[in-house]
């Protein structure tokens, strides 16, 4: 099992997105401009598992370092889940059935330590 480490504030989904109007004058939701930032920075940066295409049931470890004790480590969470989809990491978020999550402060090196274990690795290692 390979651990990745992107760096840079993990950005919180629930907290950036915002109303605009569409073509036909309905509100509709979008990222804002920090939230796709961060996940083009996720993407040029993931190494280890871009493209891996998991697509099984897996257990994801990780540890996020942010710059003070404010960020919630669930929100971190979720924005990672879809960042390794986008990155093509795994196929489905919904596929993650354990998380192992630590939560830790780092003032000047914010970055998030992940490592994913599918359920036919985990197998193999105990069987």
């Amino acid at each position: 099992m390979e651990v990745e480490t992107i760096r840079g504030q993990i950005i919180a989904k629930a907290n950036h997105y915002r109303a605009v109007p569409d073509k036909n004058g309905q509100r509709r939701i979008i990222k804002d401009e920090s939230i796709r930032k961060y996940e083009s920075s996720f993407i040029q940066q993931c190494k280890l598992y871009k493209n891996r295409h998991i697509a099984g049931r897996f257990k994801l470890f990780v540890r996020v370092f942010h710059r003070h004790n404010k960020f919630d480590l669930d929100n971190s969470i979720k924005t990672l889940l879809d960042c390794l989809q986008m990155a093509g990491a795994i196929t489905d978020d919904n596929l993650c059935y354990e998380i192992e999550a630590h939560k830790g402060i780092d003032k000047y090196h914010p970055r998030v330590e992940f490592a994913i274990l599918d359920v036919n690795e985990q197998k193999n290692l105990f069987g």
